[in-house]
């Protein structure tokens, strides 16, 4: 009889074991994440012009800091551009301070001549209206005689000012027209340096941002074509965090929600600001298959983290879901 109730008692113990688990276990087993990791977007640096790498001042996986030179292409040819038109530009700006001072043109000179002759002619036509005046007055010359010399005298005088008028009107328009066209080299020389200083400054790149060299695709003394890329950079703020939200939870990730995350190896405490939630599904991409996830469908989000220069692109993370504290 003890031996019936020993086993009964060791069932209902049994079955309270296993309903103290069931009741237990969900506060104690961990809480689901969403899987992920850090992705990063390249910039590809590169040189307007071919020439042989002179120098390289970074290495694949090194961090840089912005402004930091990363590489020279031979700028011999450059450099002697950028002389050969500031050189012009100084020729062009004589030339605008030439025109300033009012050199005679040669057409000048020819309406010069022409007003000297009519002022001659009006000389000697006041000259002549003098003498048919007083000739007139002490009645040699009959009167028709004096009204002949004064017309004479008017349209000698009428020539000196239209000659006079059409050199004021060349000097003005032909030195108002040198000006303009020295102004003009001028502007175009400048536009040359400016051009020629800037494929200079190409030649030597400099990183926009902080980040990490991804890669360096040409060595020191390699000849490198036009705007082939020497270096790719990954900078800080192009840093994401790229993870996969279940199509029953997505409507609560919005751009501008912060998010949290952690992955093996990191500091503790990483957060990060969506920035981008995809608007069509996808199955789990293979990275992060798993036997509970793989037939799943899954919405892509991508977030900014705090700090981009303590991740590294490729490492996995763990998402935590909205709401949950950690």
């Amino acid at each position: 009889m003890k031996r019936p109730l020993l086993v009964v008692l060791v069932l209902a113990g049994i079955a309270l074991l296993l309903l103290a688990w069931r009741l237990l276990a969900p506060q104690f087993r961990e809480a689901p994440t969403w899987s992920g990791y850090i992705e990063g977007e390249s910039l590809y640096l590169s040189a307007a012009t071919s020439g042989r790498v002179t120098d390289l001042a970074v290495r694949r996986g090194q961090r840089v800091a912005a402004g930091t030179r990363l590489f020279l292409i031979e700028p011999d040819q450059q450099a002697s551009q950028v002389q050969q038109a500031t050189a012009e530009l100084e020729a062009a700006r004589a030339q605008a301070e030439d025109a300033r001072l009012g050199q005679r043109p040669p057409e000048v000179a020819i309406l010069e001549a022409d007003r000297d002759s009519a002022e001659a002619a009006a000389r000697e036509a006041r000259i002549a209206l003098n003498r048919a005046e007083q000739l007139v007055r002490r009645g040699i010359y009959a009167r028709v005689r004096l009204d002949e010399a004064r017309a004479a005298y008017q349209s000698a005088a009428s020539r000196l000012d239209a000659a006079r008028r059409r050199i004021e009107v060349a000097q003005l328009g032909q030195r108002q027209d040198q000006i303009r066209a020295a102004d003009a080299r001028v502007a175009s020389a400048a536009a040359r340096v400016s051009e020629t200083g800037a494929r200079l400054r190409t030649l030597s790149p400099i990183a926009p941002s902080a980040g990490r060299i991804e890669e360096v695709f040409y060595q020191r003394g390699e000849w490198a074509a036009a705007n082939q890329p020497v270096v790719a950079l990954i900078p800080d703020d192009r840093v994401f965090v790229r993870f996969f939200v279940p199509e029953v939870a997505v409507a609560a990730y919005r751009p501008g929600t912060r998010i949290r995350f952690r992955c093996d190896g990191c500091p503790d405490g990483l957060a990060a600001t969506i920035s981008y939630v995809s608007p069509r599904p996808e199955f789990t991409p293979p990275i992060i298959y798993s036997r509970e996830s793989r037939d799943r469908l899954v919405f892509m989000v991508e977030a900014r983290p705090d700090n981009g220069a303590r991740l590294v692109p490729g490492l996995p993370v763990d998402v935590y879901p909205l709401g949950e504290r950690r």
